[in-house]
């Protein structure tokens, strides 16, 4: 047997352990659960401080929601030195910016397919600040610590993620 992180896919049992010890030190290290979208959230305030500071201070949500560089950065930093140096260590990082699929369905656009991917980013970062947290947020910290919102959260975020792909792809057999 080789070198797992040489490998194009990985055991997701393994995945799952490495993400539950991960999240056990960060609550242990930094007192908080995991968590990326609160990075965004107070990179914004920071933002609109900068930009605009009397909307800031009158704002209540930018009033609660400290205008700051914080610690959450580092979780947004490491997801992407990670997943470089994954794609480097496993020979997968040929650039796809259109893959076959979308392709296949929508045409070869690379704009259709980055507006798409912008918008669908953004109205996933509205849903999770609408449920306060994220799928690392509810869907890993809240599970390991079994709140109910957070179990919720997970099953409608599956679902609608099923129900999205199926409306956009279709059911396709072996093509999905």
């Amino acid at each position: 047997m080789g070198n797992p992180l040489q490998s194009k896919s990985w055991s997701p049992y393994l995945v799952g352990v490495g993400i539950g010890v991960l999240s056990w030190f960060t609550f242990w290290s930094a007192d908080h659960p995991l968590g990326i979208t609160t990075a965004f959230e107070h990179t914004a305030a920071l933002a609109i401080q900068a930009a605009a500071p009397g909307v800031a201070e009158t704002n209540p949500y930018f009033q609660e929601e400290s205008p700051k560089i914080g610690w959450e950065w580092m979780l947004v930093v490491g997801v992407l030195i990670g997943s470089i140096i994954s794609s480097m260590t496993s020979g997968d990082h040929e650039p796809i910016t259109v893959p076959p699929l979308w392709k296949q369905r929508f045409g070869s656009s690379m704009g259709l397919r980055l507006s798409v991917a912008f918008w669908g980013a953004g109205l996933m970062m509205f849903g999770a600040r609408l449920a306060e947290g994220c799928t690392s947020g509810h869907g890993i910290s809240g599970s390991l610590q079994l709140a109910a919102s957070s179990w919720v959260f997970s099953i409608i975020f599956f679902s609608v993620a099923i129900g999205t792909a199926f409306l956009m792809y279709g059911r396709t057999g072996s093509d999905v």
